[in-house]
């Protein structure tokens, strides 16, 4: 994938400037599953680029904010395939009337895009292993089951069949992993179960549940168990990829045209919070912090936690979520001890008991700490129009809107700079001088996020025809 800076640097001679090659040649996938070992090989546009990753992200957001909000696997499956539905449709061969080709190239380009993204730190590449290994499972569990087997018969997963002379040898062990109530029905089951030899370091998952026989080095997987074997080795092998690809990606800074791209969603890949949902700069840096250094200070947690609050966010998801965020969910007794009472205590379930309400942009005008970034960041105007562009450029801000907005910073009109970011990274939506629509200006972060999701909701929505 990491091909296409070298090619486009070759396409910028020819004046072709809106396409990448990555490859000369054309791609097209037997299955609709796919291990991603090989990178896309046609010519793609700098549009396709980011739309195709932008889509799938949005997928892979989802699934962290499943994951963050304990949802259950059917739960997080349903959600997925709905999302897929809307953003990444995968369909399988017997599908008729449907361009295959095309779907499995989107599918192919946005995975490879993404690898680009986060190959970058090891966060961010345990964070994608994971969300698109789920993915992968979300999809093999709905695959058809004859493609399935297909796709399954021709990759090579390591893996060694058990012959009836080894699977008798250790019968009364392995007739312990076959399923049944009774002795009888375990022993029945055993004969028609095929077995599958690995070795055990591969499937910890197995091993630490204890469903498998271990002997010299290798695990005895029964059929019903296989699939823990595929999603470890497409676990396994997408992380040495990544591996891979972060050693390489100085042949991509190379190509200034894709750097603010790949850095866009790498800062947008956001833990239980969906990639569609547009937050406003004081929130979204934040966020950033938060996901950077697994920590912020005592009021950046209180404006970041009541905002979170008031968009919806149930006081056992909130406790989840500030968990997972604090050093990767570790160290639990301390995030007890020194932070759950204080979030409790946000949701009027400690102390005086009062519901807080969470700041308004005034009072995060007057915050000396974790306030409103047009105002602290008013006298290094190039560190605002940094976090400007990293956090709204794939959302269509650009370099020129940068003079207008840092002119209403100068005035001390942040409030009006904030509306004016809302109008641009919702041009679809609302036009100049609408605000919010019919003129509202910003005043309250949660009145900008309602807005944004609101207007997102809106557009998804199919319009009913009038004749």
């Amino acid at each position: 994938m990491y091909q296409a800076a070298k090619h486009s640097s070759k396409l910028q001679k020819n004046g072709l400037d809106d396409d990448l090659s990555l490859v000369e040649g054309s791609t097209s996938a037997s299955h609709r599953l796919s291990l991603y070992d090989q990178p896309p090989l046609y010519d793609i546009t700098v549009e396709d680029f980011e739309t195709s990753a932008l889509d799938r992200l949005r997928i892979l957001a989802e699934i962290e904010s499943s994951a963050a909000r304990n949802r259950s696997w059917e739960e997080t499956k349903q959600v997925t395939i709905t999302q897929c539905g809307k953003y990444l449709p995968l369909n399988s061969n017997s599908a008729l009337g449907i361009d295959l080709q095309s779907e499995r190239r989107k599918d192919q380009l946005g995975h490879f895009v993404l690898r680009l993204a986060f190959c970058r730190s090891e966060e961010l590449r345990r964070r994608f292993v994971k969300a698109e290994t789920t993915l992968f499972r979300v999809r093999y569990e709905t695959d058809d089951s004859n493609e399935r087997r297909a796709f399954l018969d021709s990759k090579d997963f390591n893996w060694i069949s058990v012959g009836s002379e080894e699977k008798n040898k250790y019968q009364a062990q392995l007739t312990h992993f076959a399923p049944g109530k009774s002795d009888t029905e375990r022993e029945n089951a055993f004969k028609s179960e095929p077995f599958y030899k690995v070795k055990w370091t591969t499937i910890p998952d197995l091993v630490d549940k204890r469903k498998v026989f271990m002997k010299g080095g290798f695990a005895y997987v029964p059929a019903r168990e296989q699939a823990s074997i595929i999603y470890a080795a497409f676990e396994e092998r997408l992380d040495a990829a990544l591996l891979a690809t972060s050693r390489a990606i100085p042949l991509v800074d190379e190509e200034t045209r894709l750097n603010p791209i790949l850095d866009n969603l790498a800062q947008g890949f956001t833990a239980g919070v969906p990639s569609d949902w547009h937050f406003p700069l004081c929130m979204r840096v934040l966020h950033q912090t938060l996901r950077r250094d697994r920590h912020i200070q005592h009021f950046g947690r209180l404006h970041y936690g009541l905002f979170l609050k008031v968009l919806g966010l149930k006081i056992d998801e909130a406790i989840i979520f500030w968990r997972k965020s604090f050093a990767g969910g570790k160290g639990s007794d301390k995030f007890d001890k020194e932070y759950r009472y204080n979030i409790r205590h946000s949701f009027g379930l400690e102390g005086g008991r009062r519901n807080y309400p969470a700041k308004n942009c005034l009072q995060l005008h007057t915050a000396h700490e974790a306030g409103c970034p047009y105002r602290q960041l008013e006298n290094s105007p190039e560190n605002l129009q940094s976090a400007l562009l990293s956090t709204y450029s794939g959302q269509g801000l650009t370099l020129d809107d940068l003079p207008e907005i840092m002119t209403q910073v100068k005035k001390k009109a942040y409030h009006v700079a904030c509306t004016r970011v809302f109008e641009i990274t919702h041009s679809r939506h609302v036009k100049k001088g609408e605000g919010l629509g019919d003129g509202e200006s910003v005043t309250h972060p949660n009145q900008y996020a309602a807005r944004s999701i609101e207007l997102e909701k809106d557009s998804q929505e199919p319009k009913m025809e009038v004749d």
